[in-house]
This record gives C-alpha cells, structure tokens and sequence, in this order.
C-alpha cells in the first residue's frame, strides 16, 4: 500500500520556521517529482511548490518564493518544505503529492498529474 505521511505541521508565531516531512512508503518515488499544495479555508487548493526527481529543477508559487525551500532525500524517500518567515495567510492544511510518471525533467504546478496525496498536515500562523 502507497502511503504519503506528512509531518511537522503545528502552531507557529508570524515570522517563525517550520520544516514539513512528507515520507513516503509502500514504494520508491526517487524518480518521481514531488510537490507541495495547501487547502486554504474555503477548500481553495493551490500549489506550494515542487521538486524533479534529481532535485535539479524547482518551482515555487510567487506567494512562497524566497521564503519556503523544497528538498527532497532520495535515500530517504522523503521530501521536505521547509518555511520560513511564516505569515498569517500561510495558515492551511499542507499535502504533499508524487507525480506518478517517472524521470521528467520539469515539473508540474496543477494539481492534476499527481495521483498519490498525503492526509495533509495542519500549519497554523498567529499574528
């Protein structure tokens, strides 16, 4: 059974840190993209930010970019978004995703083509 587990969700000041895990299991996704989205109040569902398979190629959303970081350990078949300088608007349930066609050289921004999700994890930002 494919399963996707985020970790590192919590309760956070505005302007601190967290680092989100998103481990997966069941099987290998070291040749697949990996990415982020969030679901905002309203169950609006936008995308957060994604990696390549190598790590080589990243994409950020323009909202995150320069504050948020994704990586990915291959040996580890985990990837992480690490956040920073959090805001407010942040605040959303994060769900890390695997694009199911292997060795792409880009990656993609629409949710359509990543069929595995995690449950999702809880960020919350206080002002």
């Amino acid at each position: 059974q494919v399963q996707l587990v985020e970790s590192g969700g919590g309760l956070v000041q505005a302007g601190g840190s967290l680092r989100l895990s998103c481990a997966a299991s069941g099987r290998t996704f070291s040749s697949h993209a990996m990415g982020w989205f969030r679901q905002l109040p309203g169950n609006v569902r936008e995308f957060v930010a994604a990696i390549s398979w190598s790590g080589g190629s990243t994409s950020y959303a323009d909202s995150v970019k320069g504050r948020f970081t994704i990586s990915r350990d291959n040996a580890k078949n985990t990837v992480y978004l690490q956040m920073n300088s959090l805001k407010p608007e942040d605040t959303a349930v994060y769900y890390c995703a695997a694009d199911p066609r292997p060795l792409r050289v880009g990656v993609s921004v629409w949710d359509t083509p990543y069929n595995y999700w995690g449950q999702g994890a809880q960020v919350t930002v206080s002002s």
